[in-house]
């Protein structure tokens, strides 16, 4: 009879199971992938047209995330959009802001909306678009963290206030290079990316759409802002029909009179606004235009205060009952 070496029993027996594994780990590997590109090309999941508040509303106030949220579903808010920043902050551990770091455990985040009955619409975790390094890491933190506190939309713009060698040519190069980088963690991640109105690139009609070509991913969509447009001295309806195919989220933010003649045409956008109904902007047509596109997604109120946030839910619930969306 043939001796059989044990080690060559041992050697080909852990082959052998590597081997099953391996087949095992690389269907599911497949499968996973294939999940994961699943959502390509397809519109983001729709929550019915719905009215949220975005957390610098108790900024001014000195309040932390905490109390904004919670306060948020006692004034009737179905939605939040808290704001996220990468390391630590004093003011935010000590209650004093709300702008949180995104190194908190997610659960606590979800839990925290889950007790004051709300959902979050969209991650404001704004990074640079004009930072091919800095603004690529930033933007493809919050996309892993929005996924994980159970959003699927996060909002990002460019500098205001691109370096001063920086072309025309060298920025759409520089945002295409980023827009491209980004999407891919987005696929990855199934979030998509709501470039938002708020710079030199991005706050005019023209280079909105030029700057939406740059690159071809259904991930890469649009956070309408009508204030920011609106100051950026563009027609703030134009630019929402020029990209409202795109729009997955919405920063309902008006621009009260007198913050309108100081600013307009010198300025590419703003923190917040007034409360909705009180200034420049035609919600009505604002809201029959996104209805007629077929977009049931969130209107998130971008205002300065806690009363300003009440006014602004009580009118857009007017408007939105006035055109049938409600």
């Amino acid at each position: 009879m043939e001796s059989i070496d044990r080690r060559d029993v041992t050697r080909r027996t852990f082959l052998e199971a590597a081997g099953a594994a391996g087949a095992t780990l690389g269907a599911a590997g497949c499968a996973a992938a294939s999940a994961a590109a699943e959502p390509a090309g397809a519109p983001p999941p729709r929550k019915g047209l719905g009215i949220g508040i975005n957390l610098e509303y108790v900024r001014h106030a000195d309040k932390s995330l905490a109390y904004g949220v919670k306060r948020a579903g006692e004034i009737g808010f179905k939605y939040v959009e808290p704001c996220f920043l990468m390391g630590r902050c004093l003011l935010s551990e000590g209650g004093y802001c709300h702008v949180t770091s995104m190194d908190t455990e997610p659960k606590r985040i979800r839990d925290m909306a889950a007790e004051a009955g709300v959902a979050i619409s969209a991650l404001s975790s704004h990074s640079d678009l004009l930072d091919p390094e800095f603004g690529v890491l930033y933007a493809r933190r919050g996309i892993r963290y929005a996924k994980a506190v159970g959003t699927n939309i996060v909002q990002i713009t460019e500098n205001m206030h691109p370096p001063a060698w920086m072309t025309e040519k060298d920025a759409y190069e520089t945002m295409r290079v980023t827009l491209r980088a980004i999407a891919e963690t987005c696929a990855d991640n199934g979030v998509w990316l709501g470039v938002e109105q708020h710079g030199p690139y991005t706050a005019k009609i023209a280079k909105m759409v030029r700057l939406l070509e740059l690159v071809d991913s259904p991930w890469i969509r649009v956070n309408y802002d009508c204030g920011n447009t609106f100051l950026a001295g563009e027609d703030p309806y134009a630019m929402l029909e020029a990209v409202v195919e795109k729009v997955v989220h919405v920063h309902a933010k008006d621009i009260s009179v007198a913050q309108a003649e100081a600013e307009r045409g010198k300025v590419t956008g703003t923190a917040v606004g007034c409360a909705c109904g009180e200034g420049v902007i035609d919600w009505h047509r604002i809201v029959r235009t996104l209805m007629r596109a077929g977009f049931s997604g969130v209107l998130s109120v971008e205002c300065g205060t806690e009363d300003e946030a009440i006014k602004s839910l009580a009118y857009l619930k007017k408007v939105f009952a006035e055109v049938g969306a409600a």
